[in-house]
């Protein structure tokens, strides 16, 4: 349900649609609605959204905003995206409450994973 003031649907440039369309299905369970050639809509992401094309790409050190996961199992969830394509641009490292690493997803995107378990040699 769509409510006012708040934040509704998020829009990605991605360089390959569908890339990014199967690496965010098979880490993260995302479906997709394609509308042409240009555009897909994801659902099932906790927020819905889309993609377009575009060699623009969204990185947290130029200033843009940093989509960030949680995950009951940051290592589980770090195999899976290495293993659907995605790269680890910021290993695993402890914040105050928890545990987080940023990576870049196929189509050129920046976004991070978090968990509030702390490692095994952490406890």
């Amino acid at each position: 349900m769509s409510e006012d003031g708040r934040i509704n649907y998020l829009e990605f440039a991605v360089a390959d649609l569908a890339r990014s369309k199967a690496f965010f299905s098979a880490v993260f369970n995302w479906t997709f609605t394609d509308y042409g050639p240009e555009y897909t809509a994801f659902q099932n992401a906790g927020i819905e959204g889309g993609f377009y094309p575009s060699d623009k790409h969204v990185r947290s050190e130029e200033g843009a905003a940093l989509i960030v996961f949680f995950s009951k199992d940051l290592e589980r969830t770090r195999a899976a995206i290495e293993q659907a394509g995605g790269q680890i641009c910021k290993p695993v490292f402890a914040f105050p409450g928890g545990r987080r690493f940023h990576f870049i997803e196929p189509g050129g995107n920046e976004m991070a994973v978090w968990s509030d378990q702390v490692a095994q040699e952490e406890a």
